[in-house]
């Protein structure tokens, strides 16, 4: 089979999470230690760190690929879901998996896959760890995919587990409160292994307390270590300067970050605190700290975090969405200087509603779109329910005419946001 004929195999015969939602899900590792046996547990050959969380995973997972580059460690780096290309999953050293590698293990191990038939989700995780046993990196930073528990990714025996903030998303599979999703969440904690949880929630903290004690593992409140402070976003399109001070010892670095979202001040102190564990593993010094942040984009190849796509009209895409993500994003936007805000937004067709659009200002004008994944919700049901909060504009069956169609009426000095969903933002970058 050519590179894309392995493809949509993939997703013709997997059943995936990112394109189907729910009916994808596997709620046991059956499958994933069955394929890890059979693949002889590659994950054993290197050595890993997790990261789960509900918001800000990507942008840490990213950000410490970076640094442990710079510090001259062959590093794998395993994400989900991808934006353009399915090899955006699997990285070493910020290079995707080359295609003839999946080709290549889809036809070698298709006898495996047709017999257990396992989830996409599964069958990526194990591509994932036998391409960086064969490619003997150093380290993998692994993303968690849903959850923690649960998820595929959580038979490693990871050096430092990290968990992000945690925010309402997925509550139909993860529980209905903050709570038990935490609890979901913490599933990645391991016996003597230190654990970071970025920011110290009401709701949550005892939960990770908890179970760190009863895991015998060293737990730290990233917010606790480190205070971080972005200087304001006067030129959109560069980096923005940071001073982030370790709160034991008072010393401060400065340096760049190009991940210009006001949140990720919060992702920065989860990284800081991370690097400062692994340096008990790792020799990582303070300037390939600094130089690994830096250059997290170039690195590692990271899309979609307040990813700016054009300064004039000012035009700016996030993958931020869920309640949590995009009350950040908003208030940002708010913000931001402009005449008249554009909203191209649509979002899958789980998404309780009721939760995110009181979250979108009135005084917006609205490009209701769908993203052309079978889970995308119906932009004229979208648009419908949009008026009941206050959200006027017209709907666009595709995102391109969406977005085109705002770019033409767009002023110089206006803004251009374009989100709601991941699919959404994946078809603009």
């Amino acid at each position: 089979m050519t590179y894309p004929q392995t493809i949509e195999f993939l997703f013709s015969q997997l059943p995936a999470y990112h394109r189907i939602g729910k009916a994808a899900y596997k709620s046991d590792l059956d499958n994933t230690i069955l394929l890890d046996n059979y693949f002889r547990n590659p994950h054993r050959n290197f050595l890993s760190i997790h990261v789960a969380g509900t918001n800000g995973k990507g942008s840490v997972s990213h950000m410490i690929a970076s640094v442990l580059q710079e510090a001259g460690y062959k590093t794998g780096l395993y994400t989900s879901p991808h934006l353009k290309d399915f090899r955006e999953r699997i990285k070493v050293n910020g290079a995707m998996i080359p295609e003839e590698e999946v080709v290549t293990f889809i036809a070698k191990h298709r006898g495996i896959i047709e017999s257990i038939k396992p989830s996409f989700f599964e069958m990526t995780v194990a591509m994932a760890f036998n391409y960086f046993a064969e490619c003997k990196v150093d380290v993998a930073v692994i993303e968690v995919g849903l959850g923690g528990r649960l998820d595929s990714t959580n038979i490693i025996s990871p050096v430092l587990s990290i968990i992000t903030n945690i925010g309402h998303d997925h509550m139909d599979l993860l529980g209905n409160t903050i709570e038990k999703i935490a609890g979901e969440k913490a599933g990645i904690i391991k016996r003597i292994t230190p654990v970071v949880i970025s920011e110290t929630q009401t709701d949550t903290e005892n939960i990770f307390k908890v179970k760190a004690t009863e895991s015998d593992s060293p737990i730290y409140f990233a917010d606790k270590c480190f205070s971080c402070k972005l200087s304001t976003h006067e030129n959109p399109g560069e980096g923005r300067k940071y001073l982030i001070k370790d709160l034991s010892t008072g010393h401060v670095t400065k340096g760049e970050i190009p991940l210009a979202g006001d949140y990720q001040s919060g992702n920065m102190q989860a990284v800081f605190t991370s690097i400062k564990i692994l340096n008990d593993k790792f020799e990582i010094s303070e300037r390939n700290l600094i130089t690994g942040i830096g250059k997290t984009v170039l690195n590692t190849g990271l899309l979609g975090r307040w990813q700016i796509l054009n300064k004039s009209p000012l035009t700016i895409c996030d993958t931020g969405h869920n309640k949590e993500g995009l009350e950040y994003v908003m208030k940002q936007i708010k913000n931001t200087e402009k005449s008249v805000l554009h909203i191209i937004l649509g979002f899958v067709n789980d998404k309780d509603l009721n939760s995110v659009l009181p979250l979108f200002p009135t005084d917006a004008k609205y490009y209701f779109t769908k993203a052309s994944v079978p889970r995308a919700l119906n932009e004229i049901n979208l648009k419908n329910e949009a008026e009941k909060y206050g959200l006027i504009g017209e709907s666009f069956s595709d995102v391109k005419t969406a977005y085109e169609v705002s770019r033409k009426r767009a002023e110089k000095s206006d803004l251009i946001f374009i989100g709601g969903s991941t699919f959404i933002v994946a078809e603009v970058v």
